[in-house]
């Protein structure tokens, strides 16, 4: 979890006494030794290096030149090396503001380090031959998923807006989980309908709202698009909507203990060093001479090492990684589970951050070449169930006497998108009055598409409860797993 002094007001720093900043014993050493490109592998250029597509490269020249392994002692893999942050020396001492005992103060109170993290806009890059496969393998595979996708859902003349609409919310769904934010499918459906659920649905609502605004400003990944992302996420909550949309001006770490960064697992960099750091990150996504899904990788990496934001940070840096799979070409279509494929292991997730830090990459670029397989091959079963569910919906709305311009035909493939209607909904949608919605919703009640599942005449609810379920059901294949 993220802590924050946020509870206190804006600009005050009555908390903290910071010493002159020095750097840690050894941090300045390993960054020099970080700096040098490996003599074996896969090397890509800085930003300033031309040339042919990356990917291309990846394909086609992966160096077989790893040693021979004895059998005796196995050799550990190889890292790949990035700069690793520095750490910065400074004296914590919470306020004196009635939060927290004197005995809870003092132990609180003491030298922390906070982190400087390495600039990334040049740096080059040598990928280890066998991970280099391994993304490759990856990439193709997150590809097939996008054409699969495609293919599958919009036969029939069927258009793919309202299955795309369901995996990025699905997206959005476990991105939130890994941040223990949970809602069932019902719930997150509702909320999104009227928002009656409020809690955690209304805030897992707000994550579908920045990624679909990080998927709209996929081709320009700037810093106010970024900071938009940000604002589209927090902008609906009446605790954070102030701070919505701007970066933090105090200190955020990811810990457990609210009274201070001593002995949190990450202590994020001095609020006035965040800008300079998004400007570098921002360079680095604008980069188009490394391989996608390690450029994607490695940037989320740097956005979550920077911490930017007061809240919201790992929703908005998951945000990140499928605007810069759609910007960059990888997955125009589809928004892929990637974070249900980073669900599945979050400690392994958590660990690669970790390792990041401390100038490997290798484990958080396994790490996202494991979570884009396990995203294409449980997003693909996810398409095949739901496109097989609207298949028998349209047949049993053949079994009804109906023309073929009737409403109800146009509501179908839409309650994939948003399996709990109402009228109100239905009219907006299509474009119709109110008697036109009804008989709509009539029609898809007729067939057995939709159930009703609110009494009386007013408010009244419907669903579609095999749409419900399957993704329910994803979400504890997930949790099983």
């Amino acid at each position: 979890m993220t802590v924050t002094n946020a509870s206190r007001p804006a600009g005050d720093e009555s908390h903290r006494a910071t010493t002159s900043t020095v750097k840690k014993p050894g941090i300045k050493a390993q960054n020099a030794k970080a700096q040098s490109i490996l003599s074996f592998g896969v090397s890509f250029g800085d930003a300033d290096s031309a040339g042919t597509s990356a990917d291309a490269v990846l394909t086609a020249n992966i160096a077989q030149t790893m040693p021979p392994m004895d059998a005796a002692q196995p050799v550990p893999p190889e890292p790949c090396r990035v700069p690793p942050v520095e750490l910065e020396e400074h004296y914590w001492t919470p306020s004196d503001d009635g939060y927290y005992s004197r005995t809870a103060r003092l132990k609180a109170s003491g030298t922390y380090y906070s982190t400087r993290p390495a600039r990334i806009a040049a740096i080059g890059l040598t990928i280890p031959s066998d991970l280099a496969a391994d993304l490759d393998e990856a990439t193709q595979q997150l590809v097939a998923f996008d054409s699969r996708a495609a293919e599958r859902f919009s036969a029939g003349g069927r258009t793919l807006g309202p299955l795309s609409a369901v995996l990025l919310r699905t997206e959005s769904t476990s991105s939130s989980r890994i941040e223990n934010l949970t809602v069932g499918a019902r719930r997150l459906a509702r909320e999104s309908l009227d928002g009656s659920q409020g809690g955690n649905a209304a805030l897992v609502v707000g994550n579908v709202r920045a990624m679909e605004t990080a998927l709209e400003f996929a081709r320009n990944l700037n810093e106010a698009n970024i900071l938009a992302m940000h604002s589209a996420l927090l902008g609906g909550s009446d605790e954070w909507k102030d701070r919505a949309g701007r970066y933090r001006d105090q200190l955020v770490w990811v810990g457990v203990s609210s009274a201070g960064p001593r002995g949190a697992s990450h202590v994020a960099p001095q609020p006035d060093q965040v800008p300079d750091c998004m400007a570098d990150l921002v360079a680095f996504i604008d980069r188009d001479d490394l391989p996608i899904l390690a450029q994607c990788a490695i940037a989320h990496a740097q956005f979550e090492t920077i911490h930017p934001f007061i809240d919201g940070n790992g929703r908005v840096g998951r945000a990140l990684i499928h605007a810069m799979l759609r910007g960059k070409g990888l997955t125009p279509t589809m928004t892929p589970p990637v974070s249900a494929g980073i669900l599945h292991d979050t400690e392994r997730y958590f660990d690669a951050l970790t390792a990041y830090r401390e100038g490997d990459s290798r484990p958080i670029l396994e790490c996202f070449a494991s979570a884009a397989r396990y995203a294409a091959h449980t997003g693909t079963e996810l398409i095949d169930t739901l496109s097989a569910i609207l298949d028998d919906d349209a047949d049993r709305l053949h079994g009804l006497p109906l023309r073929r311009n009737a409403l109800g035909w146009k509501l179908l493939p839409l309650v994939v998108e948003q399996p709990v209607v109402n009228v109100p909904y239905v009219a907006r949608v299509l474009g119709v009055p109110a008697a036109s919605a009804t008989r709509a919703v009539d029609q898809l009640q007729r067939a057995g598409v939709l159930v009703e599942v609110s009494g009386g005449k007013r408010g009244r609810v419907w669903e579609e409860r095999r749409v419900l379920d399957a993704l329910d059901e994803y979400a504890e294949m997930i949790r099983r797993q």
